[in-house]
């Protein structure tokens, strides 16, 4: 078993590629979604993001979603993951997730797999759909149907607050 992973604050169309991708190389995924304390104030609640991901993630008959409030690699052990599943955008994340891959294995043995996403989706972030989503802009094409949802909803919202 696979686990991936992330804040996901909100899951994006670069996050399905991992994910599809991970479904086909392994059994079962558990994507494990996470408030990071060294991010800023969530756009969406737990249950919010948890919600988004199960619903976007439907269609894969492996994949199972998990909220976590605990380091990576004990819920990994928790769960029984034989791997970790990390996506790579660029240069940057492959220098902190290597980092992060090599402490994970000192700590616990696991391994972790990078994952890139497709070409199309490299430049896709989740902090740059926040603040696009804050000013009114439409980033539907960036993210899957229930997400694009919230995110519209969300930004009637505001203006209409």
């Amino acid at each position: 078993m696979a686990m991936y992973p992330g804040s996901f604050d909100p899951v994006h169309n670069g996050h399905l590629d991992v994910i599809g991708a991970a479904s086909r190389l392994f059994n079962s995924v558990v994507v494990a979604a996470m408030r990071n304390p060294s991010k800023s104030t969530p756009m969406f609640t737990d249950g919010e993001r948890v919600a988004m991901i199960e619903e976007s993630t439907a269609h894969f008959g492996n994949v199972t979603v998990v909220e976590f409030g605990e380091l990576v690699v004990d819920l990994a052990q928790r769960l029984g993951a034989d791997v970790i599943v990390k996506g790579l955008r660029s240069q940057t994340d492959f220098e902190t997730e290597l980092r992060m891959a090599h402490m994970n294995h000192s700590v616990t043995g696991i391994e972790t797999v990078f994952v890139p996403p497709r070409s199309e989706h490299l430049f896709i972030a989740s902090n740059f759909i926040r603040e696009i989503t804050k000013f009114g802009g439409d980033c539907s094409h960036l993210v899957p149907p229930p997400v694009a949802q919230r995110l519209a909803a969300r930004t009637s919202g505001e203006r209409n607050a």
